[in-house]
């Protein structure tokens, strides 16, 4: 895995709000995301989440067909999947998140396969952090290519530098591409940057960047493995998201989300300091 970030990486994404990792994952690392991609799918039977098939109303049947005809989503697969939870728990892919945000400490807020199937409908311009149950400018994704993305099958645009002054509220993820530009109309004549991207390869994007992904115009799938990371310390702001009808029951706007066995912690900054100096003390005994 390349998991070292140069201070360049990190000074683009800060900057335009998204950086391209080529070659992200080795060939073997990359056949093992792929065959737990597979088993988790294979896992749920259609359900998008472990506990649940629907986490978002699409409105009517109409709205709801081309919706489901966007992508394949399934989330949290690393609940209920062992070499998924190997993947996602790595606190190398914590570190990276937290190196980008400049933050001491990452959690899991949820992970993300995203499947788009032979002939899907573009995925319209949006922003992640509006929709997640806290509110934090510095929470991003990683988006991890399983198959070669292209401008034919589904790649990624983002719009750079919009996560600076895009908002924490709702704009929506309308059927037409450009619909966000009527919330943010100072980005429609700011061009686009496609991510084209190697199988193996990987983007992270700040939830407040605008981005959004062709349609796949091919017959073949194009198939990705995301995760939305939530810095530490944050508190649950009223919106349910991912989180169950029982949590949501148990949970008071201000409550803090710490809870591991739903948002687990996979990188600190001080806890590594910490470990680090335990260790180097350990070795001069």
């Amino acid at each position: 895995m390349k998991n070292n970030l140069s201070q360049e990486q990190i000074s683009k994404y800060q900057n335009d709000g998204f950086v391209v990792i080529e070659d992200f994952l080795s060939p073997d690392e990359l056949e093992f995301w792929r065959t737990a991609l597979e088993e988790a799918i294979a896992k749920r039977g259609g359900n998008k989440m472990p506990d649940r098939k629907e986490v978002y109303g699409k409105g009517d049947d109409a709205d709801k067909s081309y919706y489901d005809n966007v992508f394949a989503q399934l989330i949290n697969l690393w609940q209920d999947n062992d070499k998924m939870k190997e993947i996602m728990l790595d606190e190398r892919l914590g570190k990276m998140a937290a190196q980008l945000a400049d933050v001491d400490g990452i959690r899991i807020w949820h992970d993300q396969a995203l499947v788009k199937k032979p002939w899907a409908n573009p995925t319209s311009f949006h922003l992640d952090t509006p929709y997640w149950s806290f509110s934090d400018r510095r929470a991003l994704s990683i988006w991890v290519a399983l198959d070669d993305v292209n401008y034919e099958n589904g790649c990624l645009f983002f719009i750079p530098g919009s996560h600076k002054t895009t908002r924490l509220e709702i704009a929506g993820i309308g059927k037409n591409m450009g619909s966000i530009f009527s919330v943010y109309p100072e980005f429609k004549a700011t061009k686009s940057a496609p991510a084209l991207m190697k199988a193996g390869s990987c983007s992270f994007h700040n939830g407040l960047t605008i981005h959004g992904a062709h349609a796949n115009m091919t017959p073949g799938y194009r198939r990705a493995m995301t995760c939305a990371y939530m810095p530490d310390g944050n508190t649950y702001n009223g919106t349910q998201n991912i989180l169950n009808d029982q949590q949501i029951a148990n949970f008071k706007v201000g409550d803090p989300l710490e809870d591991d066995n739903q948002t687990p912690l996979i990188y600190s900054r001080t806890k590594q300091a910490v470990t680090n100096t335990q260790e180097q003390a350990a070795s001069k005994v």
